[in-house]
C-alpha cells in the first residue's frame, strides 16, 4: 500500500504541475507579473497536499505582513520541505536553493526565473547568490532559505550548524529573521532509499520574528545561534511528545 501511495503522489505531483505550468509560464515573462506566478506555486502546493490526503497544520505564532520583507529560515530534513514552505508561508519570496533544480523539465525553468540558484560546483556561486539575495531583499521581496545548506542531518530532528548567509543578508538589509520549525516532514518523506511517502498530517510552526535593527556583521554569530535555538527547541519539544 505504501508503494502504491508513493506512486500516486509522484504521478499527481507531476500531472498537476503540467496542468498549471502554461499559466505560470505566461506570468514568468515579465517582472511585474511574477507575483502571480508565485501565487500559482502556492495553488499547486495546496492542491497537491489535498490530492494526496495530507492536512497542513500550521501553528502561526506570528502572521507575516504581506507588505513587509523578511528572511524566512527553516530546518531541512526532507525534499518535501520545499513544497511545504510554499503553502506554509504566503508572502511573496525568493527561495534560495541548489541549481540542480534547473535540470528538471518545466520545474527548472520556473525555479531559474523566480528564485535564487546556488551552484556549489562554482567557487564564486555562493558570493553571487548572496549578492542576488541582498538585491532581492532591497527590492522589497522576502527570502526563503534553509540555513543548514541542504539536507545534511543524519539523525532528524537534530539539525546541523547553520551557515552564515541568511544572517549576513538579514543584518545588511536590517530585515527580521522569521524562524520556521518543520516538525515532521522527515516522517512523511524520509531522505532515504527506497523513496516512500508515509501518511501523516504535516505540522509546522511559524515563530515570532527576530528584529535585526541596529545589528552589525559582528552580530551574525549571535543571530545565527538565536535562530537555531528557537527552531531546535521546538523540534526537541516535538521529539519528547512523540517519545
Amino acid at each position: 500500500m505504501r508503494l502504491l501511495y508513493t506512486i500516486w503522489c509522484a504521478i499527481y505531483f507531476v500531472a498537476l504541475y503540467i496542468v498549471l505550468f502554461p499559466f505560470q509560464f505566461v506570468f514568468l515573462q515579465r517582472e511585474a507579473w511574477k507575483p502571480i506566478a508565485h501565487k500559482i506555486n502556492y495553488i499547486w502546493g495546496m492542491l497537491f497536499f489535498i490530492g494526496i490526503g495530507i492536512r497542513v497544520r500550521v501553528d502561526r505564532r506570528f502572521k507575516p505582513d504581506p507588505k513587509q520583507t523578511y528572511v524566512f529560515c527553516a530546518n531541512h530534513f526532507s525534499y518535501l520541505d520545499i513544497a511545504a514552505m510554499g503553502v506554509i508561508v504566503k508572502n511573496y519570496y525568493a527561495f534560495v536553493g541548489k541549481s540542480d533544480v534547473k535540470h528538471i523539465p518545466l520545474l527548472g525553468y520556473m525555479f531559474a526565473k523566480l528564485h535564487v540558484q546556488v551552484d556549489r560546483s562554482q567557487p564564486n556561486s555562493r558570493a553571487y547568490s548572496l549578492a542576488k539575495s541582498i538585491r532581492t531583499l532591497a527590492s522589497g521581496r522576502s527570502i526563503m532559505i534553509f540555513p543548514e545548506g541542504g539536507i545534511r542531518a543524519t539523525e532528524p530532528p537534530q539539525m546541523v550548524p547553520f551557515k552564515d548567509g541568511a544572517f549576513t543578508m538579514a543584518i545588511q538589509q536590517q530585515v527580521p529573521i522569521v524562524p520556521v520549525s518543520l516538525l515532521n516532514n522527515y516522517q512523511i518523506l524520509p531522505d532515504k532509499s527506497p523513496v516512500r511517502f508515509h501518511w501523516h498530517p504535516l505540522r509546522a510552526v511559524i515563530h515570532p520574528p527576530i528584529d535585526t535593527t541596529g545589528m552589525t556583521q559582528d552580530d551574525v554569530e549571535r543571530l545565527k545561534e538565536e535562530t537555531y535555538k528557537i527552531i531546535n527547541d521546538e523540534l526537541m519539544k516535538e521529539k519528547k511528545v512523540a517519545a
